[in-house]
């Protein structure tokens, strides 16, 4: 790249499958404009988020932070953000403008976390609620939304669940959805920048997480599609579906489970739509040439794969996200890359500071894919430690980007995938390949020793030990 400071544009999605591109093959998945934007440059193909729920993995995004250290090993909202160095942060103290649209899933919910300014919409909030608090004062789409509708408008008037997985059309016009607001809002934000700055911009949508209502334009491109049905193996095809609560309904007609994936897909072009205008804007307002563009999400959506929805498990529909990045043209960069590096969220704060020429704070626990992406890397980490709190489905697991070993630590239920011949973890291995098994397992116990859960003990997995939602010394702080 020139010497000139590149500035950066950082798009997540919530809930956005790793498999879930155009470009990448996916058999259904419409993604024109991520293809146009893409095809050409660098797609890992081996990224996951190590704890695969909302908040820990923008625990992991924000400050390049492993598990270990920044305590979130689960689900658990109305915990403090207190950290010392955030991506965000960091950039600002750089001389960066930084904004960011959309979802932060933080506490407080109006936490800046070192951004300079914030429009927010983390979705239904359901902490927030429960506050008995003027949502409205920590959501400012929600806000807006009702000054736009005339009426006491909320995100659950199309009578589908927040995190369930029925499906109905969004109810009002497409301009007011939260995927088109969150888009609006970035583009203004490049309106208003400081030009003198370069700009760090996160756009950060909330779909396609349920609630599964997509305009009724990006619906009906997949109504008439014959797409493939969800995965179910030997090991799984007697499983329960899990139950999301009265007001998040997990259908299990076939009917529906096939309407509820159409509607996920539609949620998806629905973004890659937004994103096209996006791309405008960059043009128009000069900076396209030198900005550095990063998509990914926080983690995946089983969606129905092994009776199994939503997210919080090991396997590469919850866990394997989608990490692309374009870098500006004059880099040399202008051809299709296909890393296949174990990689993570905690990655992308090194690698974002390392091509913006900031130095990397030592503590930080992830590791610049600047070289992995210029081809000037001989080796890399060995294999990634996933785990999730989540009773009696607790677990962990291990993947160098070609096997995975799974331990379900509240039941001592151990599975082995190869991922390269089965990326849909169809085909279990574990009584056929015991060597394999206990080489993964030997890793785990490394990973989990001296954990206060007590993990592990004599050299072997003890089953059964409480997980912490959150490591003691956030409590302390």
């Amino acid at each position: 790249m020139n010497n000139i400071t590149p500035n950066i544009l950082l798009i997540v999605a919530d809930q956005w499958r790793g498999d879930c591109l155009g470009f990448m093959g996916h058999p259904a998945v419409q993604t024109p404009n991520l293809d146009r934007i893409f095809a050409r440059s660098i797609s890992f193909t081996q990224a996951y988020s190590a704890v695969p729920s909302c908040i820990a993995a923008r625990a992991a995004l924000l400050t390049g932070l492993s598990q270990k250290t920044h305590g979130r090993i689960g689900y658990m909202d109305g915990i403090t953000w207190n950290y010392q160095n955030t991506l965000p942060g960091l950039l600002a103290q750089a001389g960066y403008h930084t904004h960011c649209a959309g979802k932060m899933h933080v506490h407080p919910a109006r936490n800046l976390l070192g951004f300079h300014s914030v429009d927010l919409h983390d979705g239904y909030l359901h902490f927030e609620r429960k506050q008995n608090k003027n949502y409205s004062l920590a959501d400012d789409y929600l806000q807006w939304f009702r000054e736009k509708a005339g009426f006491d408008a909320d995100l659950t008037d199309a009578g589908v669940g927040c995190n369930g997985y029925s499906v109905h059309p969004w109810p009002y016009e497409e301009r007011f959805h939260p995927t088109n607001w969150v888009t609006t809002k970035s583009i203004d934000f490049l309106r208003r920048r400081d030009p003198g700055k370069p700009f760090f911009l996160k756009v950060s949508y909330h779909r396609p997480h349920p609630p599964l209502d997509p305009p009724q334009s990006f619906l009906d491109q997949y109504l008439g599609m014959n797409i493939p049905d969800p995965v179910t193996a030997p090991w799984s095809e007697h499983d329960q579906l899990q139950d999301r609560g009265y007001d998040c309904p997990v259908p299990a007609a076939k009917d529906q489970i096939t309407l509820a994936r159409k509607a996920y897909y539609a949620q998806i072009s629905h973004i890659d739509n937004q994103i096209n205008r996006l791309t405008h804007a960059l043009i128009e307002f000069g900076v396209w040439d030198n900005t550095i563009i990063v998509f990914t999400s926080d983690h995946g959506d089983m969606l129905y794969d092994h009776n199994r929805v939503a997210k919080s498990l090991p396997y590469n529909g919850s866990a394997r996200i989608p990490l692309l990045f374009r870098i500006p043209e004059n880099s040399g960069i202008d051809k299709a890359m296909r890393p296949q590096e174990p990689v993570e969220l905690r990655d992308l704060l090194p690698t974002l500071l390392d091509y913006a020429g900031i130095p990397i704070p030592h503590r930080i626990e992830g590791m610049s894919l600047k070289p992995v992406i210029e081809g000037k890397i001989s080796g890399w980490r060995e294999y990634l430690h996933g785990e999730h709190a989540s009773g009696v489905h607790s677990n962990h697991w291990i993947t160098n980007g070609r096997d995975m070993y799974v331990w379900y630590s509240q039941t001592g239920k151990e599975q082995l995938f190869d991922l390269t011949a089965d990326p849909y973890n169809r085909n279990d291995l574990f009584s056929a390949n015991p060597e394999r098994v206990k080489k993964w397992r030997d890793v785990l116990i490394r990973e989990l020793s001296g954990r206060e859960e007590g993990y592990t003990a004599n050299g072997k997995l003890i089953t059964g030990r409480q997980p912490w939602s959150i490591r003691p010394f956030l409590e302390k702080k």
